[in-house]
């Protein structure tokens, strides 16, 4: 009883005498009974209409209906694990930047930690600093630069090969949400292991897909420990999804590292289509790395590659169909500097600013991950409040995002020239704006994902024009990343 009642009941009053109040504690489960209904009752209707990017009280329902309760620090319980909530960007700079020192990342549920492997979003201490350390020149912009022209290539052929038919029908829907998938997946398993190994590359995402739908369902359920080792037929069907990912991963970095003589380790390989001599982040892990660890790393890479820039592609798609104003303002600076055909390569990619300022609006309004969870390591002055080691701090990112105080009145509105370089719209503190984290443990790929969607959608933009179909409903919901709940239809004409 002392873990499951006791404990709790003497870190609430712990907190409410800091004034830190929430929901309250209940036997085992927390708050996860009324969280778990606020969201499902949330999901039940669309964004409003007439506000359709006011999807903070849709996409984290819990927070925006316990903010207004309890206010911007409040504690929730996560089964008998405290959550200190915190929006205030003061506050976050403290726990990523200026008092890192005192909180590490959090363990997430076994089955997320197995399915997107134990790399770089999961390890801690001296082990993730010494593979950031291999894998930091691998995510250098110099060398991810250089696969521009294999992204701007696969997108053409995507579109070749659904929108851009000879004799077509003039107009295709897609849903976007479904559509972009194969980008990420292709650029991914060139850049981690220097060639197209597609047939490979694809079984591992597909596997990775069925995976997903049960580290999904474990995401917002309560950790009951030991059930994982249960051999029940949902058990049964995630050990052996595990283990073919990993035959298959396997597989791969054991062809590299028998195929080729260590010069690929050093001068990078032959990356056919990818082009222009990028070189591959098994070159940097191959001589530094045992062959479990690239595994580990490979799992990491294949889920965040492909659903973080597939949320940030699919987000502005729909912004760009709902505000045409903007998708005409992108279009006319990616005719004027990329041409009408010529394929967008990396020398365009700071001279597209109104693009910029339009994927900024869409990470602001639709971050990929909405929340992050940070852990205090020992007990820590924040905000005037002691908290307590192993209490977990969670980090609203959509809220901070959203947040009227912080980006003005039209904070729910969707307008790139806030971001422009020389307007003074942006808010000052440090911490408003952090789509791919802060601090130490920033997300080490988010240049390839902004430098993937700044190509992507100059290629599409240059051949096409879209509009949202009529069936699209505007749905975000969160499943570990961002994404629209009945999927997002977009009707596309070719210029």
């Amino acid at each position: 009883m002392e873990a499951l009642w006791w404990r709790p009941r003497r870190l609430e009053r712990h907190f409410a005498r800091h004034g830190v109040r929430g929901p309250g504690y209940r036997l085992y489960l927390g708050s996860s009974i009324e969280l778990s209904r606020l969201m499902e009752d949330a999901s039940s209707r669309p964004a409003p209409r007439d506000e359709p990017h006011r999807v903070l009280p849709r996409v984290l329902a819990f927070h925006h209906h316990w903010d207004k309760l309890y206010g911007p620090m409040h504690l929730i319980w996560f089964g008998t694990t405290p959550r200190l909530v915190v929006s205030s960007p003061e506050l976050i700079r403290e726990v990523l930047l200026s008092r890192s020192q005192h909180f590490d990342r959090y363990e997430a549920h076994p089955l997320i930690r197995q399915f997107e492997g134990l790399g770089l979003s999961n390890i801690h201490g001296d082990e993730w600093a010494r593979r950031r350390k291999i894998l930091a020149p691998a995510f250098h912009a110099e060398n991810l630069k250089l696969l521009a022209p294999f992204v701007a290539g696969t997108v053409q052929r995507m579109l070749e090969e659904r929108v851009l038919l000879p004799g077509g029908p003039g107009e295709v829907e897609l849903d976007v949400a479904d559509w972009y998938r194969r980008l990420p997946q292709e650029v991914i398993t060139v850049a981690t292991f220097g060639r197209n190994n597609s047939d490979e590359g694809s079984a591992v995402f597909r596997l990775q897909a069925e995976h997903a739908s049960y580290a999904t369902e474990a995401h917002s359920k309560v950790f009951f420990p030991g059930y994982r080792f249960l051999p029940t037929r949902r058990n049964r069907r995630v050990w052996q999804l595990d283990r073919e990912i990993r035959r298959l991963l396997a597989k791969l970095v054991a062809g590299l590292q028998s195929g080729g003589s260590g010069d690929h380790r050093h001068q990078g390989r032959d990356h056919g289509r990818a082009g222009g001599g990028m070189r591959d982040f098994m070159s940097f892990m191959a001589p530094a790395m045992a062959a479990d660890e690239i595994i580990e790393e490979s799992k990491n890479f294949f889920f965040a590659g492909q659903e973080t820039l597939t949320s940030l592609l699919t987000w502005a798609t729909v912004a760009l169909a709902m505000h045409q104003e903007w998708q005409d303002r992108a279009r006319e600076e990616v005719m004027e500097v990329c041409g009408s055909r010529a394929v967008p390569t990396k020398d365009h990619i700071p001279r597209l600013k109104t693009l910029g300022m339009v994927i900024n609006e869409t990470l602001r309004l639709y971050p990929p991950a909405v929340a992050m969870i940070r852990k205090a390591k020992r007990d820590v002055e924040l905000g005037g409040c002691v908290v307590p080691a192993g209490t977990e701090i969670m980090i609203p990112i959509m809220a901070v995002h959203h947040d009227a105080g912080v980006w003005g009145d039209d904070a729910t509105e969707f307008d790139p020239a806030r971001f422009a370089d020389d307007g003074d719209r942006r808010p000052r503190q440090q911490m408003a704006f952090f789509p791919f984290g802060g601090g130490a443990r920033v997300c080490i790929g988010q240049y390839l994902a902004l430098m993937e969607a700044k190509i992507a959608l100059a290629t599409v933009l240059q051949r096409c024009k879209f509009r949202l179909s009529p069936a699209y409903v505007h749905a975000p919901r969160v499943l570990m990343i961002l994404n629209p709940q009945h999927g997002a239809p977009v009707i596309f004409r070719p210029l």
